[in-house]
């Protein structure tokens, strides 16, 4: 009796890698949805609403090209910011911190300050870069 023999076929018409292929795509579809992007999140207000803040209320920081935070003409670290908002949000419940953000400070500083008044709960928190004409002394 003879057996017959099948044909071995040649390894570029193998359907293996293409079934691989798939099932890693469907993997990374998969593990996509899992990949969480955590980041600040902060309440915003809505387009169409007014707020008014008093003059009172505004606690304005400025933070310098070398990464120092400046609060009225002096210099603060982090621990004395955290003090100053702190005692400012016990006493004033509208209280809206501002921070300028010269252009070539370093990052970390703007992530740590955001981070300070995210812990603190800071209801009205913003913050903007200087303009080229603050930096030059030019008037607007």
């Amino acid at each position: 009796m003879r057996l017959s023999r099948k044909k071995r076929q040649h390894p570029d018409n193998s359907s293996a890698s293409s079934d691989i292929a798939f099932l890693l795509i469907i993997y990374f579809i998969v593990i996509a949805g899992f990949n969480v992007n955590k980041g600040f999140l902060m309440t915003l207000p809505a387009r169409d609403s007014s707020r008014l803040i008093l003059k009172d209320d505004l606690l304005r920081f400025d933070l310098d090209d070398s990464g120092r935070i400046v609060f009225q003409g002096e210099i603060v670290g982090i621990p004395q910011a955290e003090r100053t908002i702190r005692s400012a949000v016990g006493t004033n419940p509208n209280l809206a911190v501002i921070l300028t953000i010269d252009p070539e400070a370093p990052w970390q500083q703007v992530v740590s300050f955001v981070e300070l008044a995210q812990k603190l709960s800071v209801d009205s928190f913003s913050f903007t870069m200087k303009d080229s004409e603050d930096l030059t002394g030019g008037s607007s």
